[in-house]
């Protein structure tokens, strides 16, 4: 715990120095990192935290991009209401598909997320009248009380609050009641109903909560950035924030902040080499699953198993 805070001290001195040293590139990759972060984080609730292998992250990061950029342009709505109303939509819309999916487990769970992903990426590359379709859409700048974010610099500090606000509600909600629950239903769902957890509850608010926070990272995205297309929200994306809790560690906040900043860098050193990328990032998860499948920073304990003899755990045959 020692080293975490001290790490989060010299993280906030290096990012509070930043601003009057570093260019606009280098703000623009700490925006992305920060958006990276919180939707590492996001993904670690439904799949690290409650054990759900959901694959629709992309499609409730659209989502808040989309919400917030037309409430954006076309209302001028304040900045905190568009990213508050982003985060909404996604996890009403969350909310439900949870509900759809709670029945289905492992890779029939992991289909039915990816089709909706896919789905979603339909709507948008398709609905012109709203999206503008495979034209990508312009967004005005955001707007905080009159005050536009025209520039990486301007958003950088309300970028950086919305990941550190993330955050400390995910160390919360891993502390609280509610992560426990989350976990007990991760590791047994049936000893989880037996203690009173009530799994298909708690399976839906993970989606929904995971959903949020993807459409807050898709709202904040807005504040540093004027475009989007479609096809930057496809699986791949997804794929790309799975491997970043992956490698960071399943489970674990540290390991999802981590690897969310070490792929998120990664990402943009080979943005030059696109055609190599998915071989890059393939050998880079295989690798990690064959000889560190815990990652990182792994979230989990490894579990006990009983011997053969049936002797305690550990012990030694007499």
């Amino acid at each position: 715990m020692n080293v975490d805070k001290w790490a989060l001290v010299l993280a906030a001195v290096l990012l509070a120095v930043l601003p009057f040293v570093a260019s606009g590139y280098i703000l623009y990759i700490i925006n992305l990192l920060m958006i990276y972060i919180v939707l590492a984080l996001g993904l670690h609730i439904v799949i690290g935290e409650t054990g759900q292998f959901a694959l629709s992250h992309a499609a409730f990061y659209g989502i808040g991009i989309y919400v917030a950029g037309i409430l954006n342009n076309n209302w001028h709505l304040n900045l905190a209401l568009s990213v508050l109303a982003a985060g909404v939509v996604a996890a009403v819309l969350g909310y439900l598909l949870g509900a759809l999916a709670i029945r289905m487990r492992d890779i029939y769970l992991a289909l039915s997320t990816f089709a909706f992903g896919e789905a979603m990426q339909w709507v948008f590359l398709n609905w012109t009248e709203v999206t503008n379709g495979s034209n990508g859409y312009q967004m005005s700048p955001a707007q905080f009380f009159g005050f536009e974010l025209t520039s990486d610099l301007r958003a950088y500090p309300f970028v950086i609050a919305g990941a550190a606000l993330m955050l400390w509600a995910t160390v919360w909600l891993s502390r609280s009641q509610l992560g426990s629950a989350f976990r007990a239903v991760r590791e047994s769902e049936v000893a989880a109903q037996a203690m009173g957890v009530n799994a298909n509850v708690i399976k839906r608010v993970a989606f929904m909560c995971s959903a949020a926070y993807a459409g807050v990272a898709g709202g904040l995205y807005t504040t540093f950035s004027s475009f989007i297309h479609p096809e930057s929200l496809g699986f791949w994306t997804t794929i790309l924030i799975l491997i970043m809790i992956v490698v960071g560690g399943i489970g674990s906040v540290r390991g999802a902040v981590i690897g969310a900043v070490i792929f998120g860098l990664l990402s943009e050193l080979l943005r030059q080499v696109l055609s190599f990328q998915e071989i890059i990032y393939g050998l880079i998860l295989i690798g990690f699953m064959m000889f560190a499948p815990r990652g990182l920073f792994s979230g989990r304990r490894p579990r006990k198993t009983a011997p053969a003899d049936g002797g305690a755990p550990g012990g030694t045959r007499a």
